[in-house]
């Protein structure tokens, strides 16, 4: 069933976890998350889908020249790594209590430890 109230897509992944590719040229890489682009279901993960960028000179590059940059990755390429073992891992979601207060938060399938801070 569609979301009626909060249409925001909710991924496996967020900005700053470390993630293994499990698919595509890079199969096997880890690399940190740099961006996450929620609507195109997409996350730019560093190190990772090199493409070389022509660029115009300009103030900021002046010689211009070929750049080499990432771009994004389809976010089901890639996991995120378990805190314990450090291999790549299923992501589960639950509720906890802290200091009186409920929140959901992402654990990892293979260890069940806490990935949110």
């Amino acid at each position: 069933m569609p979301r009626k109230y909060n249409k925001q897509k909710k991924l496996h992944v967020k900005k700053g976890d470390i993630v293994q590719v499990i698919a595509g040229n890079d199969k096997g890489q880890k690399g940190k998350i740099l961006m996450v682009f929620p609507d195109q279901e997409r996350v730019l993960v560093e190190g990772i889908n090199m493409h070389v960028k022509h660029q115009k000179p300009s103030q900021e590059y002046p010689q211009g020249g070929r750049m080499q940059r990432e771009m994004p990755v389809h976010v089901s390429n890639v996991l995120p790594l378990d805190p314990v073992s450090n291999e790549a891992t299923r992501v589960g979601r639950k509720r906890i209590e802290e200091s009186g207060k409920e929140r959901w938060v992402r654990y990892s399938k293979l260890s069940g430890e806490v990935l949110d801070k």
